[in-house]
């Protein structure tokens, strides 16, 4: 498994970790916001991030990554470089204009899927990949998350809660005074 502390520690590093008021993906309002978009644009965090994540799925059988578009898509890019399986993106929304559609990248009938996703607090935006994966004849196999924030009911394997990181911190600030 990925050094647990070691991820939590670059990500506290470069300001994952925010608090204030915030709107989170879900709607729900939080005074903590958990910034792995950001995050995944360093490379050893990125790195990092698709080393836990193939270490959680080594044992799935799937045939595709999917994502839903924007804090999943560098997750699934650097997870399908790693572990050479196709990913499928999908669009928040319909685009109307060039080819159109809901997704860049196919999906076959009958393939085994994994979704994969930066931060989960209700598994709205999983949920979604989940049921476009399943109207297109595919089925989905296991939701993969960098952080869980622990607030809905879906069944998520994460790398780390959201309590991990708050643990983190406070231990950081305790010491350090």
């Amino acid at each position: 498994m990925v050094e647990k502390e070691l991820l939590i520690g670059k990500l506290l590093e470069v300001g994952a970790l925010k608090f204030g008021d915030f709107t989170l993906s879900s709607g729900k309002k939080s005074r903590v916001y958990v910034d792995i978009k950001q995050a995944s644009t360093h490379p050893d965090i990125l790195r990092l991030i698709a080393d836990g994540i193939a270490e959680i799925v080594k044992d799935i059988e799937f045939d595709r990554i999917a994502c839903v578009e924007l804090g999943g898509v560098p997750i699934a890019v650097a997870l399908s470089l790693q572990m050479e399986k196709p990913l499928v993106i999908f669009r928040k929304e319909r685009k109307e204009y060039g080819l159109g559609g809901d997704r860049i990248g196919t999906l076959e009938q009958g393939e085994k899927v994994i979704v994969v996703e930066d931060v989960v607090t209700t598994g709205k935006s999983a949920l979604s990949a989940v049921r476009r994966v399943e109207d297109a004849g595919a089925s989905v196999v296991s939701i993969v998350a960098v952080v869980d924030r622990g607030e809905g009911d879906l069944k998520v394997k994460s790398l780390l809660k959201l309590t991990d990181l708050l643990k983190a911190y406070d231990f950081r600030n305790t010491s350090e005074s």
